[in-house]
């Protein structure tokens, strides 16, 4: 039987598989490399979009934060131009106040009572005078409790008149001014109840 050396074969066959292996791990090594490098492409591209978003959004807010500095600004001349624009009228107010004080003691003053004194002394106005009745008085109470400019009325004494005048009381009373801020107070909570918004 002739004899058969398989060794040449063999060896082919384990190079040739030896070759294989290689070039298959070639082949995993060639596209794990790739597809890292596409990864790290893409995650480049995302992170270069987040930092253009960023930049954008930085420039916003900076433009956002001048805004609201303008705004502030505007604000602060806004309430710099009120408090002149107050300061004004009560200035035009405190001018004209004594001839209204006078006008509206006269208004409320009823018919039956005579003043003989008036004193102002601050924001208190004191009244001295006689009186047909005590009603009369009552009437002078309401009448300044209802003023637009006077107030919080209070009766001192009331002394009753002499044997040679006994019709007539004599009386002491002191009532206030309000101030500009509670009679221009009044005044709008006046316009919001006319005009059927209830003052708040």
């Amino acid at each position: 039987m002739p004899h058969i050396n398989l060794l040449p074969w063999r060896e082919q066959q384990r190079q040739a598989s030896q070759q294989k292996f290689l070039t298959i791990l070639a082949v995993i090594v060639a596209s794990s490399l790739a597809l890292m490098y596409l990864m790290g492409t893409f995650y480049d591209g995302l992170r270069q979009g987040q930092e253009i978003k960023n930049r954008y959004l930085q420039g916003e807010i900076v433009k956002l934060d001048k805004r609201i500095g303008e705004i502030e600004g505007l604000n602060k001349q806004k309430e710099n131009l009120q408090r002149r624009i107050r300061l004004i009228e009560v200035l035009q107010s405190n001018r004209n106040l004594g001839t209204q004080i006078i006008d509206e003691v006269a208004r409320v003053v009823p018919a039956g009572v005579y003043l003989t004194s008036l004193e102002r002394t601050g924001d208190m106005i004191k009244v001295i005078g006689r009186s047909e009745s005590n009603n009369r008085l009552s009437q002078m109470l309401r009448a300044v409790e209802s003023s637009y400019l006077l107030e919080r009325p209070v009766i001192q004494g009331i002394v009753a008149g002499s044997n040679d005048d006994r019709l007539l009381s004599d009386f002491m009373m002191h009532f206030y001014v309000k101030s500009f801020e509670q009679m221009e107070q009044e005044r709008q909570e006046g316009d919001g109840t006319q005009s059927g918004v209830p003052a708040t």
